[in-house]
């Protein structure tokens, strides 16, 4: 069974569209905007991977307590794998624990840390595979979204292999990742797709088939 906490991200429900892309793939239990059943289902035998399309403090969503990040960080500390998508870098983002372990982050303004905003321009942009060895680069395919958010400026809070990037005129930023948490545990983030109509390019979503399928094994 897979977890998957998804926000409405501003109306756009980016990880509603996807979850109906993916929902005939695996198990897959889905929830937007609440995350009360975090802790139960993370307890769960058969709960084999958390996926996450959240941002707290956005889209009508507080930041959870301890009730969600006890048994959150207990999850990682177990070196059980995360899937970070989109903004989900930023999911818990007032917790310095979970800033240290994403890998690359989404730096929302007024950052405890002290870093500058991570921007995201708004256009046209075609994401391509990566130049490195990692096997899972092979199983990735390049794809190109007619007008989409682009996250750029993230911080690198911990070492990642990149997979796929963009190249657009303010420079070349990394736009899925793998990295092994300081837990042990698998880590991806792919942060391409906000608009409804990114979930209907193919390519996209066989990219995220593949990352889920790397954490699962």
């Amino acid at each position: 069974m897979i977890a998957f906490f998804a926000d409405n991200h501003f109306k756009a429900r980016p990880g509603h569209h996807l979850h109906e892309r993916l929902r005939h793939d695996h198990d897959i239990v889905f929830a937007e905007d609440d995350l009360s059943a975090m802790p139960g289902l993370l307890a769960r035998d058969d709960c084999s991977l958390l996926m996450l399309n959240w941002i707290s403090d956005t889209s009508g969503n507080a930041h959870p307590g301890d009730e969600i990040g006890r048994p959150l960080r207990a999850w990682l500390e177990a070196g059980r794998p995360l899937l970070l998508l989109h903004g989900a870098s930023a999911a818990f983002h007032q917790w310095a624990w979970w800033r240290e372990l994403v890998g690359l982050r989404w730096v929302r303004p007024n950052d405890p840390d002290g870093f500058a905003p991570s921007t995201h321009p708004v256009r046209p942009y075609t994401v391509t595979v990566s130049k490195t060895r990692h096997p899972l680069a092979a199983q990735l395919v390049p794809f190109s979204l007619p007008k989409d958010e682009i996250y750029i400026e993230l911080e690198q809070t911990a070492p990642v292999t990149v997979l796929l990037e963009t190249r657009i005129d303010e420079g070349a930023f990394p736009q899925a990742y793998v990295a092994d948490t300081i837990h042990g545990g698998r880590l991806a983030g792919f942060i391409p797709g906000h608009a409804p109509e990114a979930f209907a390019v193919d390519g996209l979503v066989a990219n995220v088939r593949a990352l889920v399928g790397h954490l699962l094994q």
